[in-house]
């Protein structure tokens, strides 16, 4: 070390920033500090005491330079601890922030969501209005307001979702609904004729899966209800529903048939691969069902239909097996 002050101070700090700039892990970095900076070896404490002999018209030069050097090799070193601190960067080429980026794949809605939308649209274009209504439902909504019995087969409990529910008392159960026509209910309560509306959503009977069955499965409910409505109404409007969604080629027929809650009542089936398959049941709104909500049968008459969602889907798209719906199948569900 120089025995001039402010030779000794840049050697000193030429050394030590030379020193800080080559360590290559906080090991390195500390012994580093240790070295030049420590409080009781470091080479800084030498240059301390080197100050003690100038003269005392040097000394406030040399203090000045002194300070500064300290100051700076300190910033170095916390830059440097800073810097090492910082995770490494993978290896291989750097990378380029102007290339364009890469766009995440978007997912699809079910193709069940899809045909309900679909469905949604095309009766609103023919003038229905969309609604909705619980899953969880009364006996009075689901059975006794739709003119079924209690000693009907479909009431009998090994054929619905009972559900134990606390606070429910055993003469008023709940259940998961077995059909949507209890929408079609709850808004004749509330809402005066003329009435024109749809609600989807899901429906729950205990079937055993099969290709057309499943214990869970979704209905398009429709009702109009208002003066001089005709079943020539109600055939016309679920013909053209059938040609909006499945294409004018379509054909469809209605056989007769019983509902407790239409009468009176038809199936509706469409052409499928040489035969048929049923899509839905429909019918006139049964007077009995028409005072239970407190309409006047003598002065408004109305049709009901329910249509399963799936079986529609299966027509359009040629799916042989119902439980392709829910079996996640990412390559099934690509196909929509």
């Amino acid at each position: 070390m120089s025995s001039d002050p402010l030779i000794a101070l840049r050697e000193f700090e030429t050394e030590a920033l030379a020193a800080i700039a080559a360590a290559t892990n906080a090991e390195g970095l500390e012994a580093v500090r240790v070295k030049f900076l420590g409080r009781k070896q470091g080479r800084l404490k030498d240059l301390q005491a080197l100050l003690g002999k100038v003269s005392p018209e040097q000394r406030p030069i040399v203090g000045k330079q002194f300070n500064e050097v300290r100051e700076r090799t300190e910033q170095a070193l916390e830059a440097r601890q800073a810097d090492l601190a910082k995770p490494k960067a993978a290896a291989g080429p750097a990378f380029d922030v102007t290339l364009p980026g890469e766009p995440f794949p978007l997912g699809k809605k079910h193709p069940l969501t899809q045909t309900m939308e679909e469905f949604k649209d095309i009766m609103g274009r023919f003038g229905f209005t969309v609604v909705d209504g619980p899953e969880v439902e009364d006996e009075h909504h689901n059975f006794i307001a739709l003119n079924i019995p209690g000693d009907h087969p479909a009431r009998d409990p090994l054929d619905n979702f009972y559900l134990s529910v606390a606070g429910r008392s055993a003469d008023n159960p709940v259940m998961l609904r077995s059909q949507t026509s209890t929408v079609q209910i709850r808004v004749m309560e509330q809402t005066k004729p003329p009435i024109r509306i749809v609600s989807l959503g899901r429906v729950y009977r205990p079937d055993n899966p099969d290709a057309t069955h499943s214990p869970m499965f979704h209905q398009m409910e429709g009702l109009m209800v208002g003066p001089d409505v005709t079943m020539a109404q109600l055939k016309t409007v679920l013909s053209l529903f059938a040609a909006a969604y499945l294409g004018e080629n379509v054909t469809i027929r209605f056989r007769p048939s019983f509902f407790p809650f239409t009468e009176p009542s038809v199936e509706v089936d469409v052409s499928w691969k040489g035969g048929w398959m049923e899509i839905g049941g429909a019918g006139m709104v049964d007077p009995n069902v028409l005072r239970a909500v407190g309409y006047d049968p003598e002065e408004v008459t109305g049709f009901a239909f329910g249509l399963g969602v799936e079986r529609f889907c299966m027509r359009r798209y040629g799916i042989d097996d119902l439980r392709a719906f829910y079996q996640n199948d990412i390559r099934f569900l690509r196909q929509f």
